[in-house]
């Protein structure tokens, strides 16, 4: 017969706090069955139990330090963003919910503390010098390179940079930041139309594509400690400006791991013929040893909710990407992220290449000004331990010259 645990009780066999407990879940160790209250959740004895054993098992250290850097249990507090049993919140809020109506700039409002009127007064932050000399030089480079060499350049002054207190909290000029980081996706001069809009009248799109670009930047928002997200706090656990850590946030998020993911995606899907039937030529290439980037995510082990919302407004238009979709599912068994997601939306509203790591980039700059700020407000230097690898010292104080012998114990 089944035993099952309550909450409190899992947690307690497994030595960890009810977080901790949920992030398994989210990631998929431990499974929450349905109790009898619908807000609660209980757990199969003999589950905990070996999820238990494995974790002592896991506890040389490197190992620990395996687990606790790769999807591991949470390493600093936060009230920013939620993962839970497969759901997004921002600030107690369910994401998708609010990416069907919210503006990023209401995110970001809501992210930063403030109300939309203070992080995105009427004037535009005026360009600066450096910028617009700056500008013919990215012209035709991808966003990865061009959005950090553009806003270093933008925000030179160091008055713009620094924080400021407000109402007890630090606040820097957010929304000019972000103004400025849009500005530069489209080689243009800071503008105080809505964000989502500006990229709408640049691409050419009609209401329509325009509340899909607007949607798709809500859902990029945060998404917790991802790499950019954490070294944007780091940068800012330092002292550094803002404009710093939301750089960092850019480098970091270029990566073919992270946001450059896809790039990787558009790369795989251009190497597709129309000659073949599509899950022929996908099971191919599983079979020579490729991936499929963008699909399957630790944190959500029943599907991706942010790709789930945008691909159900896009797939109904597009049959030839919901094809590709199903194959690709089909044979991974695994559901598209949200890097899938971003291509699929720029494949159907024909923008630019390069366009799916712009909205993204866009999009999670509000979360790292976020990550940022609340990590400034702590006044803590990030700064974890190594654990050392490498050639061991000699700590018996015989080193050169003091008599010691290669080789002694």
């Amino acid at each position: 017969m089944a035993v099952y645990l309550t909450a409190e009780e899992a947690a307690r066999r497994l030595g960890v706090s009810r977080q901790t407990l949920y992030a398994y879940v989210s990631r998929g160790l431990l499974q929450a069955h349905a109790a009898m209250d619908p807000r609660q959740s209980r757990y199969l004895s003999d589950e905990v139990e070996r999820l238990g054993a494995q974790r002592r098992r896991g506890r040389r250290p490197k190992e620990v330090a395996k687990s606790t850097l790769d999807w591991g249990a949470p390493a600093l507090e936060s009230a920013i963003t939620l993962i839970r049993r497969g759901r997004l919140y921002y600030r107690g809020q369910d994401a998708v919910h609010l990416a069907a109506t919210a503006t990023l700039e209401e995110t970001a409002a809501l992210f930063w503390g403030c109300g939309v009127e203070i992080a995105f007064p009427p004037v535009p932050l005026a360009a600066l010098p450096g910028y617009d000399g700056l500008l013919p030089h990215f012209a035709e480079s991808p966003p990865a390179e061009a959005l950090p060499a553009l806003l270093l350049a933008g925000v030179a002054d160091e008055a713009t940079a620094s924080w400021r207190p407000v109402d007890g909290r630090f606040l820097e000029n957010c929304g000019g930041l972000l103004r400025l980081l849009f500005a530069a996706s489209l080689r243009t001069r800071p503008s105080a139309a809505p964000l989502h809009r500006q990229l709408a009248a640049a691409w050419g799109l009609d209401d329509a594509g325009a509340d899909l670009v607007r949607m798709a930047l809500v859902l990029c928002a945060d998404h917790e400690l991802n790499a950019s997200s954490f070294t944007a706090r780091c940068i800012a656990s330092t002292g550094a400006s803002l404009r710093a850590a939301v750089v960092g946030g850019l480098c970091a998020l270029s990566g073919n791991r992270h946001g450059a993911t896809t790039t990787r995606n558009e790369h795989f899907w251009a190497g597709l013929t129309e000659r073949e039937p599509v899950a022929a030529q996908l099971e191919r290439r599983l079979a020579a040893g490729e991936k499929i980037p963008g699909f399957g995510h630790p944190l959500y082990p029943n599907g991706d909710v942010r790709a789930k919302a945008l691909l159900a407004r896009v797939l109904p238009e597009f049959p030839a990407a919901a094809e590709l979709l199903r194959a690709a599912e089909g044979l991974t068994g695994q559901a598209p992220t949200i890097d899938t997601a971003l291509v699929v939306l720029r494949r159907h509203l024909a923008l630019p290449e390069g366009s799916a790591f712009t909205l993204f980039a866009l999009g999670r700059a509000v979360g790292w000004i976020a990550q940022a700020m609340e990590q400034r407000e702590t006044e803590h230097l990030i700064r974890p331990r190594a654990i050392y690898t490498g050639v061991q010292p000699d700590e018996t104080g015989g080193g050169a010259g003091g008599g010691g012998r290669a080789g002694e114990g």
